[in-house]
């Protein structure tokens, strides 16, 4: 490849690999009314490179297919991998998760969910999941984000996110905080 250069010349070319990873839709699955997100952990192959356990810590993600659109996998998504019903979405934002060498954009959702009753094991066979889910409140949160707990941009960048914007996120859902 080149490409047009600061100064408005070209680049030398030069060559780059990139990984067609498509996109994903990633929710955060919130319940306002008793503080606390629904959580994931599942092993990940990525994370066998480091020095730590390669079961992961994350919210709820999956690739878009064919045909579908970020807020319809953000649904799907958050049924298979957590048992959970949406009732309203917030849109975070988008990103590119390593534009470096990877062509994978995250659209990044926080879901209005009742976590009540969040816990046990999801996930769909056929595609090798195995998932716990439980929940976590605010304080617990905290001091999981302060121990390093969660180890990949997309939960980080959610629940940075949501401790950011959480009183703007209560009156959007009119609930008290």
């Amino acid at each position: 490849i080149k490409h047009r250069l600061f100064n408005g010349r070209w680049s030398n070319e030069f060559r780059r690999e990139l990984f067609e990873r498509g996109s994903v839709a990633a929710v955060l699955l919130y319940d306002p009314a008793l503080q606390k997100v629904i959580l994931l952990e599942q092993f990940r192959v990525g994370a066998l490179a480091s020095e730590k356990s390669p079961w992961m810590f994350e919210i709820v993600a999956g690739i878009i297919e064919e045909g579908e659109n970020t807020r319809e996998v953000a649904i799907r998504e958050a049924e298979e991998e957590a048992g959970q019903k949406i009732s309203e979405l917030i849109e975070i934002g988008h990103y590119f998760a390593t534009p470096g060498g990877s062509s994978e954009g995250v659209t990044l959702y926080c879901a209005k969910v009742d976590a009540l009753d969040a816990a046990g094991i999801y996930g769909l066979e056929d595609e090798n999941e195995d998932i716990r889910v439980f929940t976590m409140d605010i304080d617990e949160l905290k001091k999981g984000l302060d121990e390093g707990l969660f180890e990949n941009a997309t939960s980080l960048i959610a629940l940075q996110w949501l401790l950011l914007n959480r009183e703007k996120v209560h009156k959007i859902w009119k609930t008290n905080s």
